[in-house]
């Protein structure tokens, strides 16, 4: 089975309640990429990446059309298969793991639906048809922050996480022991992630002053030579997040004993075929993960959902999809939800999400 046609789409994704508040950044909407791969045999696959603005990671969302542009001609007549498909995008695009990652969904939802079997068993196979999600606060006021964080946890969510950063680390001080009050005892974990936007200093800072309060630190500072200093000082485990740039980087920091866990993004390793093998990785490191992705709809959010499927519960840090800050699904009938703090599996072979393809318009280019 070979790649015939690619077709590439562009969709507007405004956010709801807007804006969605980062430290180092504020998103009002976003424009996701989709692409549509065509088999040999009449099949199709979908594949999504949707970068957060042009300053969360390195990526955006010119930069992943100019590069399904500079890969697309030399994919046609590819097997679908991830490693020769890989293999031909390495040799034809250095980086840009993001456009590659779209690809790459694809063509697993166009395999699972040619073998008749979905991704989650494309991937070794689910452990849950229930998959924990989790919700992600914006940089808001200490009060805000601690309503929203009671209302999640009545919502019936596993997690929380709570954005800091950007502004004066006494507010963000305040910000996590007001939401420290508003779980206590419920059972519900707690990250803070600081999307790089803390220095060192105010790092340890927030460790020393908050040391009753069991939470993770993510990515706290911008650079693995900030995590690096700050990783024998602070009271609490440190996960990577935005530094998890490739495999390769995921492997030296749980070599040398960097981290305690991830925060994983399905686009920014390049895909379901990488981030297999860093599930695996990190099963062997017994370190826990999340399995998501920066922002995206239905196909996406879908592909978050079977790979997180196939981790053992026990380091499954959940699923987190952008449902919540966006209006509509590509697929009316199977869109993915969240319904007291989970996730269900989607059924059917391949992703088990059927776009629209009129809500996309024409595509924006085609091979």
């Amino acid at each position: 089975m070979k790649i015939t046609e690619i077709h590439v789409y562009q969709h507007d994704l405004p956010v709801r309640n807007g804006p969605y508040r980062m430290a180092l950044a504020e998103v009002w909407t976003l424009t996701t990429t989709l692409v549509k791969l065509v088999a040999d045999n009449g099949l199709c696959g979908w594949g999504e990446t949707c970068p957060l603005g042009p300053t969360y990671a390195e990526s955006h969302v010119t930069g992943a059309l100019a590069a399904l542009n500079e890969m697309a001609p030399g994919l046609i007549g590819t097997e679908i298969l991830p490693v020769p498909l890989h293999r031909q995008m390495e040799g034809l695009l250095n980086g840009h793991n993001y456009a590659k990652a779209a690809v790459d969904i694809a063509a697993h939802d166009l395999l699972g639906k040619h073998l008749g079997v979905s991704v989650a068993d494309l991937l070794g196979g689910k452990l849950t048809d229930r998959v924990p999600s989790y919700y992600a606060t914006i940089v808001g006021t200490p009060d805000e922050t601690a309503r929203m964080a009671a209302e999640k946890r009545a919502e019936g969510y596993p997690r929380l996480q709570v954005k800091i950063g950007g502004r004066p680390v006494e507010e963000d001080i305040e910000t996590i022991r007001k939401v420290w009050e508003a779980i206590r005892g419920s059972g519900m974990r707690l990250a803070v992630d600081g999307n790089r936007g803390l220095t060192s200093r105010d790092a340890l800072r927030l460790s020393r002053e908050c040391p009753e309060i069991p939470f993770i630190m993510e990515q706290p500072c911008n650079t693995l030579e900030d995590l690096q200093k700050i990783r024998q000082q602070v009271n609490h485990a440190i996960y990577m997040d935005e530094s998890g740039t490739s495999l390769n980087a995921a492997i030296t920091a749980a070599g040398i004993g960097l981290v305690d866990g991830f925060g994983m993004k399905i686009t920014r390793i390049g895909g379901l075929h990488p981030m297999r093998t860093f599930r695996d990785l990190c099963a062997a490191r017994n370190l826990p993960h999340t399995c998501d992705d920066s922002w995206g709809g239905d196909i996406i959010a879908a592909a978050c959902t079977h790979i997180g499927a196939t981790v053992a519960p026990e380091l499954l840090e959940g699923v987190w999809v952008a449902a919540p800050y966006i209006d509509g699904h590509y697929d009316s009938e199977n869109g993915i939800d969240i319904e007291d703090g989970y996730i269900r599996l989607p059924q059917g072979p391949g992703l088990g999400i059927r776009p629209d393809e009129s809500l996309f318009g024409d595509p924006v280019a085609s091979f």
